[in-house]
């Protein structure tokens, strides 16, 4: 948790270094790149990232070393060639994605600039979740949340007191962090991998489709999660200027705080989750799910209210034109808040062999987002995305409870004294 805070205390520091530094357009036109580059990296990894946390949890608990890594191994024999493809056909379609979809043109060498960025990411996040599966908690949290955007932070301080003031250098920035981080994180995770097996059982073997039986399911659930998430930026970008779009992503960004628990929950309960699931231990699994509920309503709610009551303070503190935001912010304070007192339910139906049923709710989410980002942007611009934004996280999250509640008899909303008492 304490790490947790610490990383979004240095993503905030970036975001706004780049807004304050480089302007709301400059804001935009990274998010945009970002955007393009997590795309890609997504459809990289085919959720092979996400299934070896539970591959990696299942085998290091039973001892099976062998086993583990051969999982690892194959995982790198899939994603390395296939990151490298993607990462030359981002370069290329450059001037596409930025002149015909986008309607960007500016966004050529930001794009391009971006698509370097393919491989290091995606070995950056199966080295990570990987280190998560064996518990080494603190590792996947500095990896994943903290140090990129500390070292991106320290980078875009050193470009812009040397001159370098184009809107290049924040992507720059974060592209160099990416890579230093994923070479740390290799060596990293060399070193944890265990290297004898305390299991005599003879290894199994691994195959490929074994590992993509499981990671396409998350890894169409992954595409559809970051769609759902990052639809309005999109579409926003086809539609409006980079500042606005530098303004929205500044609201989204401020209101992830109200989810900060969730996110540092779900760090650790992931390998637990198909740790108890695989043991068949439900009762320990509905403890761990109760508590964390409740931890993350007590520390979710100050910040809802706070960010309810004072949206203009906290979006002016990264510059008056991001005060534009004010009702983006509500609305997405409120989404957040949603998703944070639901709980881990994605995580839960993923864990748990549920992953084809949680695929299929966040693809329903994801088409009304799509079409309520169509109506409303038009028409109501950042706040429009922001209010399709919310609307679709209230679906994805009562059906994943309902769905939870349904399965395995656990109710993971907390609300005190109303819906459950422990």
């Amino acid at each position: 948790m304490v790490i947790r805070v610490m990383g979004v205390g240095t993503s905030y520091m970036f975001t706004f270094l780049i807004a304050g530094l480089y302007g709301a357009s400059a804001m935009g036109s990274f998010a945009l790149a970002q955007t393009v580059l997590m795309i890609t990296a997504i459809i990289a990894r085919l959720g092979l990232d996400t299934a070896s946390v539970r591959f990696v949890s299942e085998n290091y608990s039973q001892g099976k070393y062998s086993t583990l890594r051969k999982v690892y191994f194959t995982i790198l024999k899939m994603v390395v060639p296939m990151s490298m493809l993607l990462s030359i056909g981002l370069f290329s379609l450059a001037p596409v994605l930025a002149r015909n979809i986008l309607n960007k043109p500016g966004m050529e060498s930001l794009i391009r600039i971006a698509s370097f960025g393919v491989l290091p990411f995606v070995l950056l996040c199966i080295h990570s979740e990987s280190l998560r599966g064996m518990k080494k908690i603190i590792h996947y949290s500095l990896f994943r949340n903290m140090t990129t955007p500390f070292i991106g932070s320290a980078l875009l301080l050193a470009f812009f007191y040397s001159g370098f003031t184009s809107d290049k250098y924040p992507v720059f920035a974060y592209l160099i962090s990416i890579a230093i981080l994923s070479f740390i994180a290799l060596v990293v995770w060399l070193k944890k991998l265990p290297k004898i097996d305390t299991n005599k059982e003879r290894t199994k073997e691994v195959h490929l489709k074994g590992l993509l039986t499981v990671s396409l399911p998350m890894f169409f659930t992954s595409s559809m999660s970051y769609i759902l998430q990052w639809t309005g930026l999109i579409i926003l970008g086809i539609y409006r200027p980079a500042w606005e779009i530098g303004v929205y992503t500044v609201a989204f960004k401020v209101s992830l705080i109200t989810g900060i628990a969730l996110f540092a929950i779900n760090s650790i309960a992931a390998p637990k989750f198909a740790e108890l699931f695989s043991k068949n231990n439900m009762k320990d699994l509905e403890n761990i799910v109760h508590q964390s509920t409740r931890l993350i309503f007590w520390t979710s709610a100050p910040f809802l209210i706070l960010f309810l009551i004072f949206p203009t303070f906290f979006l002016g503190l990264f510059g008056q034109e991001f005060v534009f935001g004010k009702w983006t912010l509500i609305f997405f304070t409120i989404g957040q808040f949603i998703n944070a007192i639901s709980g881990s339910v994605g995580l839960i139906l993923q864990m748990t062999g549920k992953q084809k049923v949680f695929l299929n709710i966040i693809i329903t989410s994801t088409v009304i987002n799509i079409i309520l980002n169509v109506i409303l942007i038009p028409k109501f611009g950042i706040t429009g995305a922001a209010i399709s934004s919310m609307i679709s996280m209230v679906v994805w999250n009562l059906i994943s409870i309902i769905m939870v509640r349904k399965y395995y008899m656990i109710l993971t909303l907390y609300m005190p004294k109303i819906l459950w008492r422990k």
